[in-house]
């Protein structure tokens, strides 16, 4: 385990799923860790059980992104350890995709990690040193039907992890994108009765011939797998990854 004494970490959409496997493992490390979730009695029920700090915000909205961050300095002194990892999943055709859940789409899972990382900023400059951790998705490196905003931005947050690598080179920042295949969570459950209603199959049959039949490793990722490589990537061997989409697919992308 990497040492996180005396660091701080902040982890969106942390209620369960990936992002609460990461506070678990960020806090095994050693880090204070601030979680944040829209669902204000999940986050608070987590939060209490593990010891974290924890913060109900909808991210889709620009001020609660903000203070969030200014929560987290209040009480943590500043944000070292940033993940972005809040989202939704949203399955239908272009036709029939509703632009309202497209605005909703890409605030969450766009905008909000550029500008909790433009708040953040500040911080890790001053210090000269600085983690942010962007959980992408291989569906940031390639497409699949019927996922048009997901996708786009997925795809999005690559080209932000990109350049906020160049940007905080300088400044001991370092700046990566996680791209797992599906990762088994209460959201890829969720997915799991879309898809089957969208393409008109059973559950079985979208595990089976949507999901996983790319891959050559033919299981789901596991939660704990995604916080490893987000530890290994805010320890000290890691200190010239950046830029880098970290790819944890079974070999989807191989093809």
């Amino acid at each position: 385990m990497s040492n996180l004494q005396g660091k701080t970490a902040l982890v969106t959409g942390a209620a369960s799923g990936i992002g609460l496997a990461v506070a678990e493992r960020m806090a095994a490390d050693g880090a204070t860790v601030m979680i944040a979730d829209l669902n204000a009695e999940a986050v608070k029920a987590k939060a209490e059980a593990h010891g974290f700090l924890y913060y109900a915000v909808d991210l889709s909205a620009r001020e609660g992104c903000k203070l969030l961050v200014e929560a987290a300095e209040a009480k943590m002194g500043g944000v070292d350890i940033l993940v972005n990892n809040a989202g939704f999943q949203h399955i239908d055709p272009i036709e029939s995709f509703p632009e309202d859940t497209w605005d909703q789409l890409i605030s969450v899972m766009l905008t909000a990690p550029f500008l909790l990382t433009r708040y953040c900023w500040p911080h890790m400059v001053k210090q000269g040193w600085g983690r942010v951790l962007n959980v992408s998705s291989v569906h940031g490196l390639v497409a699949s039907p019927f996922k048009a905003g997901y996708i786009s931005a997925k795809h999005g947050i690559i080209g932000l992890t990109k350049t906020t690598a160049l940007e905080g080179g300088p400044h001991g920042i370092t700046v990566n994108a996680i791209c797992p295949g599906y990762v088994r969570t209460p959201l890829v459950e969720k997915q799991l009765e879309d898809q089957a209603r969208t393409r008109g199959i059973t559950v079985d049959e979208v595990v089976e011939k949507v999901m996983l039949e790319p891959a050559a490793v033919k299981r789901m990722v596991e939660p704990s797998e995604v916080a490893a490589m987000i530890a290994f990537l805010t320890g000290p061997d890691a200190g010239l990854c950046t830029g880098t989409n970290w790819v944890m697919d079974g070999g989807w992308t191989a093809r």
